[in-house]
């Protein structure tokens, strides 16, 4: 139990307690998908930024990776079921329109008897996970908290037709254990969002997986949203927590920095636009000479479209990007485009990857996107040790457990999903003997579209 309950004290140090990970156990190779589709070599490796693609069949749905991450945090964390108060999902993958996910997962607390756990889902693109997450920390926060823990969801199926965006696919899970006396705290009043109504990405098609999107605007809208949202931060931040009140903090007072990762080369780039920010708010900084030359657009429609910037600053922020940025990128890397569970699958990794003299006393900010589109960029203080999240994730060692399929194979079982993802009286036909123990999966839909589920 977190503790017990008293209205009388705010409760210290929320932040996450545990994390868990979920990746399929099938991937594709995308310099394999390269030769495949007859690109040049280099396109998705290279010009994504991206090594590997996680791939689901018919067996996995939202469900089925919801139930298979909670239930291994609950288990690898030894929480009784009891103990937790509030639950929330976000995800995009959406195969009822009206049964949240939330609710089949209250099958891991029907043993328990505990059905008094608030929260359900929340939708907008890859950004659901994160207004989640700020939903829990409200929980705990607030005069409704009883003492439990509250546990976050970040989930989706990543697929796309047949075309340019196919190689930006992926899935994953994330399931994020929250409450007071955390190592790794929320930074308060600090975080910034940005929203507004925007055509880059969206999925009108209800009977489809595959989203309409525009890539290039999409891009151009996540990097606008960087703008917006870092500036705001370093200006809360700076009256917060800085030393000097008339002095904003820079990207490179973060000691880490997260994304939400749709492709690995856009991280770099965002990475470098907080470089220029930094730049524009201190113009007569002589760190900034290799640069001074883009001073000149500002934030002008043109800066979002000069290649010559994008190169510069990426350049410019090669070294710290490298130190600061990669080591949370492997698993997104290896695995794709998570949607919701990206930028999450990335702070897991950071997490996962990274010692405890490396992480101590440090500070984390967060950049999370969902197309339509909401932003928001936060911080986390790591103030405890973090053994636990290497303990527990090892997510380098777990990638290497996973089978390798052909880019044909990977075709066919896309069409498979297409095919077969909204029928009834429906038994699946994928392979689970190389899934891994403890994962949860589709047995079957019955005549009524309700879905049943076995454990391996």
């Amino acid at each position: 139990m977190v503790g017990t309950l008293n209205t009388n004290s705010f409760p210290a140090n929320i932040g996450i307690l545990g994390l868990e990970y979920y990746f399929p156990s099938k991937f594709v190779d995308q310099a394999e998908l390269e030769q495949f589709d007859g690109v040049s070599a280099g396109k998705y490796t290279i010009g994504l930024g991206q090594t590997q693609m996680g791939v689901c069949d018919d067996r996995e749905d939202i469900n089925s990776i919801s139930l298979t991450v909670v239930k291994n945090l609950l288990e690898k964390h030894n929480i009784d079921p009891k103990d937790v108060g509030f639950l929330e999902v976000g995800t995009e993958t959406i195969i009822d329109k009206s049964k949240a996910v939330k609710t089949v997962l209250m099958s891991l607390f029907e043993e328990s008897g505990n059905h008094d756990v608030e929260g359900i889902d929340t939708k907008n693109a890859c950004y659901g996970g994160t207004a989640s997450v700020f939903h829990a920390v409200n929980w705990v926060e607030s005069s409704s908290w009883d003492g439990r823990y509250a546990i976050v969801v970040s989930a989706d199926i990543a697929a796309y037709a047949e075309g340019p965006a196919r190689p930006t696919g992926g899935a994953g899970a994330v399931a994020i254990l929250i409450g007071p006396n955390a190592p790794v705290v929320f930074d308060q009043g600090v975080r910034s969002t940005h929203m507004n109504h925007l055509w880059d990405f969206y999925k009108p098609e209800l009977g489809s997986e595959y989203p309409t999107v525009d890539g290039h605007f999409s891009n151009t809208c996540y990097i606008r949203s960087v703008d917006a949202c870092y500036s705001l931060f370093a200006k809360k931040f700076t009256k917060r927590y800085g030393a000097n009140p008339d002095k904003l903090i820079k990207s490179q007072d973060l000691d880490h920095c997260v994304f939400h990762a749709p492709n690995c080369k856009l991280v770099q780039k965002a990475y470098g636009r907080m470089a220029y920010n930094d730049m524009l708010q201190d113009p007569e900084n002589e760190d900034y000479a290799p640069i001074k030359e883009y001073l000149k657009f500002g934030l002008s429609e043109e800066s979002y479209y000069d290649k010559g910037l994008e190169r510069a600053m990426m350049q410019f922020t090669k070294a710290d990007y490298q130190k600061k940025v990669l080591p949370s990128l492997y698993a997104s890397t290896n695995v794709g485009n998570m949607y919701t569970a990206s930028v999450w699958a990335c702070v897991s990794t950071l997490f996962s990857e990274t010692s405890d003299e490396e992480l101590l006393n440090k500070r984390v900010g967060i950049y999370s996107y969902g197309s339509g589109s909401a932003a928001s960029f936060f911080s986390v203080k790591v103030v405890g040790s973090t053994e636990k999240f290497r303990e527990t994730l090892q997510i380098k060692k777990r990638l290497t457990e996973r089978t390798k399929i052909a880019p044909q194979e990977f075709v066919n079982l896309l069409k498979l999903r297409e095919e077969t993802g909204h029928l009834k009286n429906y038994n699946p036909v994928g392979d689970v003997s190389d899934m891994p123990k403890g994962t949860y999966y589709l047995e079957r839909v019955d005549e009524k579209f309700r879905r049943h589920y076995l454990r391996a």
